[in-house]
């Protein structure tokens, strides 16, 4: 009778969630598969079995796709790397003993309390209109730069908001696991006579290293799946060179309603991600240390 008990106190807890996963996520996913091999517009009731062809269509044929992967990875990569190198530096001078540092962490860690369209919207206005007007103040080339105009401007104004928006989040991250560190390795260290630049790469890098496959981990993800930003504040232009891969399949699927041919992309592109992400997690955990 106590397993039947735990076994139905289980299914009344879980089994919602459960039930709710699985017509959200699992059931949608696995049709995924089906449409993928098929011609369907998503309208009509006529779904047209083509096999692999929509694959090779995007495999062979379609440059757009192509280069808003490429896009996507260059831009995945500068803002893996600059928001974690943001973070992780606000995480060492918001752990020293200023009087402000808890103000200036709610500081920091608010715009990734902003959602992403309206966020792409606000720094839009900044880009075209303040930044201009600054830099008729001041005479300074950098805020004179067509930021939104050129490819090479907008890709680095979309690394800039996401760095802005994310590096809030991944300090609450490296602070957390900075202030777990044992402080007696500090102090030894210290009395040793470290360097701050030794103690640094030998003993706070090491220690936090299991916060740097949080942040890493989160950051690819977000940075490949980047969507809202994208279509709020560049739209993918000039001319698709800001194209990211999510933007790429919803215009695929609900603008030129193809949507057999936008569900293989996205199980190409679910591959490519969930690849990243699982060699990334499995080399930064064999560089945890334990204490």
């Amino acid at each position: 009778m106590k397993r039947i008990s735990d076994a139905v106190q289980q299914l009344v807890f879980v089994g919602p969630a459960l039930l709710f996963f699985s017509l959200i996520v699992l059931v949608p996913f696995l049709m995924s598969f089906y449409y993928s091999l098929t011609d369907w517009n998503g309208v009509t009731t006529r779904v047209v079995w083509t096999g692999l062809s929509n694959f090779k269509r995007i495999l062979l044929e379609d440059s757009e796709f192509r280069n808003a992967f490429w896009f996507t990875a260059r831009y995945t990569l500068a803002a893996v790397v600059f928001a974690n190198a943001v973070g992780f530096t606000l995480a060492l001078l918001l752990t020293q003993p200023l009087k402000t540092r808890n103000v200036l962490r709610t500081v920091f860690f608010l715009p990734n309390v902003i959602a992403g369209l309206l966020l792409g919207f606000i720094w839009s206005f900044i880009f075209v209109k303040g930044f201009a007007a600054i830099g008729e103040w001041t005479g300074i080339g950098f805020f004179k730069l067509p930021w939104l105009g050129t490819a090479s401007t907008a890709f680095w104004g979309m690394v800039i908001v996401s760095v802005w928006q994310m590096a809030g989040y991944l300090m609450v991250i490296y602070i957390a696991a900075m202030m777990n560190m044992p402080r007696e390795l500090i102090e030894a260290a210290k009395i040793d006579g470290a360097g701050r630049w030794k103690m640094l790469r030998s003993i706070i890098v090491p220690l936090v290293m299991p916060a740097f496959t949080v942040c890493l981990f989160l950051t690819l993800s977000w940075s490949f799946k980047v969507f809202d930003l994208n279509l709020s504040l560049t739209k993918g232009g000039p001319f698709g060179s800001t194209e990211s891969v999510a933007l790429n399949i919803y215009k695929e699927a609900f603008q030129n309603n193809r949507y057999g041919l936008g569900t293989a992309k996205s199980l190409i592109f679910f591959v490519v991600v969930a690849t990243v992400t699982t060699l990334q997690v499995i080399y930064t955990k064999r560089k945890e240390v334990e204490v």
